[in-house]
């Protein structure tokens, strides 16, 4: 019994580090593109508004990633709480001296459900924003992306 509370307050340990990855104070931003293997084939927002003059992006874009950029934004926030709030019942849940197993189990799937969901607005939002990039954009875009990691 010991070696399972031990092993569900590793892993509570290991989902509040990956909260922390997530970059709740920051808002809905790619990683790295060191760290992230997609970032080669997508647009962070960050770096399409940086060079929208250089792209040339349209009013009908610019209006279209605000848009999309402000819905995911809302919705992130609300996931932050979500996983805030079950966060802290696993943390509730593994204190007492004997631990209700399907319970913790319970609060982790929560956690890792409501990270799916963070992951899954990341990547939506990464291919919403390259599908309305123009392909001359887009290249225009991965060389600012390569004279940026050099």
């Amino acid at each position: 019994m010991k070696i399972r509370v031990g092993l569900l307050i590793a892993i509570a340990i290991l989902c509040a580090g990956l909260l922390l990855t997530v970059g709740f104070a920051q808002g809905p931003q790619a990683p790295r593109p060191q760290d992230d293997p997609l970032a080669e084939y997508v647009f962070p927002p960050e770096l399409v508004m940086q060079h929208q003059r250089e792209i040339a992006l349209t009013d009908e874009q610019k209006a279209f990633l605000r848009g999309e950029i402000q819905r995911v934004t809302l919705r992130f926030t609300e996931l932050q709480w979500q996983i805030q709030d079950a966060l802290e019942g696993l943390v509730s849940t593994l204190k007492g001296e004997s631990v209700n197993e399907q319970q913790a189990l319970s609060q982790l799937d929560r956690i890792l459900d409501t990270e799916r969901e963070i992951k899954h607005l990341h990547v939506g939002l990464a291919v919403r924003i390259k599908n309305k990039l123009t392909p001359e954009q887009q290249s225009k875009l991965q060389a600012f992306k390569r004279s940026d990691h050099r």
